[in-house]
């Protein structure tokens, strides 16, 4: 007998032609994960544009997937317009280039679900590179809970650097929504919610690989303007005024 499905986790992923390419990995990634009995995933993906060349990349036959377009804005904006679409208790970050590790959202939940004072999840990201290798991160945290301000600490110890991976977030959809949304920047708006989540609101990281990350050439990371240093001391002093003024405001999530 099939359990009846009443719960919700929603994957939200915004994409660009270039990165259209990915979306049929993505989506194996997701049709590969096993989920506790009641539970489903709804997989939102939001265009970033409104062309032609996205579609043709999504599963026409899977009632899970809603895709929708709107005016360019970047990612931030795109998975932040995606929430209206989102309708679950849960929503999880998948960028259209990466691809899920088996067992990512099950971990996901057992995390959010034991504890109601932990507010979002992180997970171990490996970087997929191009000759299909990948490659750790040694700053990895311990399995475990992240306590509150943590993740700002080490981000400010170490050159701008979380120690968790913001592409791994899995977050309550309505901490998340207190929060904002995405921030409004040109780059490192998963870094900004992270910290904002940071300052708010425990956290958890699990060890266990959750993210392939793809490294590929015509990745936004990788574009000299994301880099630019007068840019990039911007969007960190803008990222770090926001986590400390959320602090200092001493209001706790979730």
């Amino acid at each position: 007998m099939i359990a009846a499905v009443s719960r919700r986790i929603v994957v939200v992923t915004a994409v660009h032609a270039p990165s259209a390419p990915y979306l049929p990995e993505a989506h194996a990634s997701l049709c590969d994960q096993e989920l506790p009995d009641g539970w489903e995933w709804h997989w939102v993906v939001q265009e970033d544009g409104a062309t032609d060349e996205v579609a043709p990349h999504l599963p026409v036959d899977d009632p899970r997937v809603t895709f929708r377009q709107g005016r360019r804005g970047g990612p931030g904006v795109a998975r932040t317009v995606a929430l209206a679409h989102a309708e679950g208790e849960y929503v999880k970050v998948l960028d259209a280039d990466d691809r899920l590790a088996p067992g990512a959202l099950a971990r996901d939940l057992a995390a959010l679900e034991s504890d109601p004072a932990i507010g979002w999840a992180t997970s171990c990201a490996l970087d997929l590179l191009p000759d299909g290798t990948t490659a750790g991160f040694p700053d990895d945290p311990p399995d475990g809970p992240i306590e509150r301000g943590e993740v700002l600490a080490h981000w400010t110890a170490n050159g701008y650097r979380t120690q968790v991976h913001p592409a791994t977030l899995c977050v309550r959809r309505d901490l998340l929504l207190a929060l904002g949304g995405w921030m409004a920047l040109p780059a490192s708006e998963d870094t900004g919610l992270l910290l904002a989540l940071d300052a708010v609101s425990r956290g958890w990281f699990s060890a266990e690989v959750g993210l392939l990350y793809r490294k590929w050439d015509g990745q936004a990371t990788g574009q000299a303007s994301h880099v630019d240093p007068a840019e990039r001391a911007a969007r960190m002093a803008v990222v770090a005024a926001r986590a400390r003024a959320l602090a200092s405001l001493r209001w706790r999530g979730p």
